[in-house]
């Protein structure tokens, strides 16, 4: 993790966060100052960011929403203090209304960033002050800190040159906790193109079979929030295995960059799990990252178990084989 300390100050109604990065200062400064990769991690994993305004010098304004996997925005407006490249940004950092105007029955904060040179790379301090014990004891109490921490788990992503850090490198499996875990997989192919692989029925055939061996019998989908979608597969010839499938609900459509659906084994009596499915396009290519939320630990381990990650990486394979390589 790169975060290396997170700390409240109750009496001087601070908090400060510490992350190190092995990257010059100046790509870490990059990070923070271009909207396309402050939306790969200025939210949690779950609620990811979207600037839709970003004039980032001072006297200016950003403005993003966070969207949570049901639906649920959170608006927040920057004002823009200072701006002195490479080494700190401050603006204030408060809630909006829907039309983007501060909403003045939230609690306000001032955030400060600074970044320096270390031995290993670079480091940004995020120092982040309350008006009162009250704002403070608020915005903890959302959940901030942990909120903090697990955006900037996101970073060294970011960071990462996307083709070097992803490609080839297969479906990279991450347990977060005790019901999250986190696919991530890269493709050399733009996002649209790994969209339309995802959402169009002729093509999900051709690439959605796991191992060698079974058929797509069913590929339904409602794209639409709240429509329903339905999966089957059945093995061929003398394919060993019983016919299975999964349906459930999209809670979430954000064409061509996120989806979000509960999934349950059709018949089977366990809960569903959610599936959060984003993808973010760097230099033409496109990494997919699949959030998995379970209801349980036993249900995750039980999934796992299966040879998911096999699974995936077999279909995945053949959609950039089927699908991409003639796209």
């Amino acid at each position: 993790m790169p975060v290396t300390s997170v700390h409240t100050d109750p009496e001087a109604l601070t908090t400060t966060l510490v992350a190190d990065f092995p990257v010059p200062v100046e790509r870490l400064w990059g990070a923070f100052t271009d909207p396309r990769q402050l939306e790969r991690f200025w939210g949690p994993p779950s609620y990811p960011a979207t600037f839709s305004e970003f004039d980032l010098r001072p006297g200016g304004r950003a403005r993003y929403d966070m969207t949570g996997p049901d639906g649920e925005t959170y608006r927040s407006v920057w004002l823009v203090i200072a701006v002195d490249a490479p080494t700190r940004l401050a603006f204030d950092d408060l809630f909006a209304t829907e039309d983007g105007e501060v909403d003045a029955t939230q609690p306000t904060s001032t955030s400060v960033l600074d970044f320096e040179p270390t031995d290993t790379g670079s480091r940004v301090r995020i120092t982040t002050t309350f008006p009162t014990a009250e704002a403070l004891e608020t915005l903890l109490a959302m959940g901030m800190e942990q909120g903090y921490t697990e955006a900037f788990g996101q970073l060294d992503r970011v960071l990462a040159d996307l083709r070097e850090y992803g490609l080839g490198r297969g479906v990279l499996t991450e347990v977060l906790d005790d019901t999250h875990v986190r696919f991530t997989r890269a493709f050399d192919a733009p996002r649209h193109a790994v969209w339309r692989a995802h959402t169009e029925p002729d093509l999900l055939r051709r690439w959605l079979l796991g191992p060698d061996g079974w058929e797509m019998t069913v590929c339904e989908n409602d794209l639409v929030v709240g429509g329903r979608f339905r999966q089957a597969w059945a093995p061929v010839g003398d394919t060993a295995g019983e016919p299975f499938g999964f349906e459930g609900e999209n809670t979430l459509v954000q064409p061509e960059r996120r989806i979000v659906s509960t999934e349950a084994m059709t018949g089977a009596p366990y809960p569903p799990n959610t599936n959060d499915l984003q993808l973010a396009e760097v230099d033409g290519a496109t990494l997919l990252t699949l959030l998995v939320t379970y209801p349980s630990i036993e249900q995750r381990d039980a999934v796992l178990a299966t040879g998911m990650t096999d699974g995936m990486e077999a279909s995945y394979q053949r959609l950039e084989r089927e699908v991409l390589a003639t796209a």
